[in-house]
């Protein structure tokens, strides 16, 4: 029977011919076979002959993301392979264990990386590029992501960063720790923190504070019936929301003058003390001090990352504009994000004791999954670094693996053009821990633009960065480097590194933080050397 309108179960061809037909769109087996492989529909039948059923593939293609992958397909291009936009893996999932140790704008999720350094093939990956026990290189190391997913897969790593604190972070993720050691170290700090405000007229006024916001949210932001009224059309909400926020703050400031709150600080000459409240920042300066006087020197590492994640939060600011902050919030105002009057932060403590908690958990998570391999990152110009020379100082016996096999391949994420400071962007971690910063040495960062110049400056920086790691590598490595070459900068950036693209992953990207959710893809550039290829 040719036609396969009619039929309930499909065999894979039959399926993609009525798919087509059904989407009006060149659906392949592939796509069917990919449907099947990652859980969207079931399969069925045991002898040999898989068949699915017509049902399960107009659900599907009628979900949220079913129609998602039409949507975006039909505007970035039916080139774009879904296979690696992991639309059924949950948030969760994407910031597990360490992952989440601190924010990082920019990083990919691990699943991505899980994906080219794993032992699996499919449709689309059709060669295993790395096995157990390979060196991979990352020499955008960022938050570390790559060195992570190396050690649950059982392979070595080598990061390499500009930025001192991403080195902090990336080594941090990877280390070795005493949990119960860690544990009495950060209950410490809780307890002389809870002391250092117990007195505080602060604590008072924020108690106030929350009293009165719960009343009058109640009164005039009744859940969920206040979302229903937006929704309908029966409020405005921004005009709502600012006459309520201008109510509200008469209330605020009468709190704020009876119980003597000073809350800006009295100069802005750095970034803490412009994104801080006075008392904020006294809870942050108390706090960091004692983090400076533990004595064991990883311990010591570790606990800064989790009082630089409180101080993140804590910066004065909305509660929708903390990744890109605007301007300073010193008083309460009305949230879009949660559909009433909110206040700025008051005290670090809630969040240092969230995250102290935290960061235990995500420790001996991972603890289970690693496996006895080295990894580490390099603080320093990828541009210029010698490797092995750098691990001979750092990890002898990593050395000794080096000095055997070489490093088998790259994956990473190099900076997108004009895109994101990455000092910038920890700027309160540098101000308060004193780090060393070298901004002018980032590749494309945000405050050079995406100028023709720009552009020029970012292909020689990668390029260079490409070449300098080709004499760290085996003959036959595989460079995995993904990027949103918007510019189509990286023919390129191979050609100067000496390295030919052999091969291209277009991927959607649905798991973004910035506001704008349209359709965005960016490519998974697979390179070889240009001599052996």
């Amino acid at each position: 029977m040719n036609n396969t309108a009619e039929l309930d179960f499909m065999d894979i061809k039959q399926a993609s011919e009525w798919a087509s037909r059904y989407l009006n769109k060149n659906v392949t087996a592939s796509n069917i076979t990919y449907l099947i492989q990652y859980g969207k529909i079931k399969k069925i039948g045991n002898d040999g002959t898989i068949l699915v059923d017509k049902k399960d593939l107009i659900n599907y293609y009628k979900s949220f993301n079913g129609n998602r992958e039409i949507n975006w397909k039909n505007q970035l291009g039916h080139d774009v392979n879904w296979t690696l936009s992991f639309d059924n893996v949950k948030e969760a999932e994407t910031t597990k264990h360490v992952h989440r140790l601190h924010p990082y704008k920019g990083k990919f999720i691990p699943q991505l990386v899980e994906y080219f350094l794993d032992g699996h093939k499919d449709n689309f990956k059709k060669e295993i590029y790395f096995k157990k026990g390979d060196v991979v290189l990352d020499p955008f190391c960022g938050s570390g992501t790559t060195l992570v997913q190396a050690s649950e897969l059982g392979m070595h790593a080598i990061g390499i960063d500009i930025s001192v604190f991403n080195s902090l972070i990336s080594n941090i993720k990877i280390g070795k720790y005493d949990c119960v050691e860690i544990d009495n170290e950060l209950k410490n700090i809780t307890r002389k923190l809870k002391s250092f405000i117990a007195d505080s007229e602060t604590v008072r006024f924020e108690n106030a504070l929350l009293h009165e916001l719960a009343k009058f949210n109640n009164t005039f932001f009744p859940a969920p019936e206040f979302r229903r009224k937006i929704n309908s059309g029966e409020i405005n909400e921004y005009k709502y929301g600012r006459e309520k926020e201008g109510e509200f703050l008469s209330i605020f400031l009468k709190l704020a003058g009876d119980y003597k709150i000073k809350i800006k600080q009295e100069k802005s000459d750095n970034f803490l003390d412009k994104w801080y409240l006075q008392h904020v920042r006294n809870e942050i300066d108390f706090a960091a001090e004692i983090v400076r006087q533990i004595k064991n020197q990883e311990i010591k590492k570790l606990i800064t990352v989790v009082l630089s994640r409180t101080v993140r939060t804590c910066r004065a600011t909305t509660h929708s504009d903390l990744a890109t902050l605007k301007e300073p919030v010193t008083q309460t105002y009305y949230c879009s994000k949660h559909g009433k009057i909110c206040k700025p932060l008051f005290s670090i403590l809630s969040w240092w004791e969230r995250y102290s908690l935290d960061t235990i958990q995500r420790l001996e998570i991972f603890n289970k999954l690693r496996t006895d391999t080295y990894q580490i990152c390099l603080p320093g110009d990828a541009q210029t670094i010698n490797i092995f020379d750098e691990i001979c100082g750092a990890n002898p016996e990593f050395a000794k693996i080096l000095r055997k096999q070489k490093i088998q391949g790259i994956f990473s994420s190099p900076p997108y053009v004009g895109l994101i400071d990455y000092h910038e962007q920890h700027a309160y971690a540098y101000d308060l821990f004193g780090f060393k910063r070298s901004d002018d040495l980032e590749i494309g960062p945000l405050s050079k633009g995406q100028s023709a110049e720009a552009r020029a400056s970012y292909v020689a920086g990668i390029s260079k960065v490409l070449f300098n790691c080709r004499k760290f590598l085996t003959d036959n490595f595989n460079a995995f480097l993904v990027a949103n070459d918007k510019y189509n900068l990286y023919p390129a950036i191979a050609e100067q590194a000496g390295m030919k693209i052999i091969n291209q992953f277009k991927r959607p990207v649905l798991n973004r933080t910035e506001r704008d959710k349209s359709p965005y893809s960016e490519i998974i550039f697979h390179l070889k050397d240009n001599l052996c290829h």
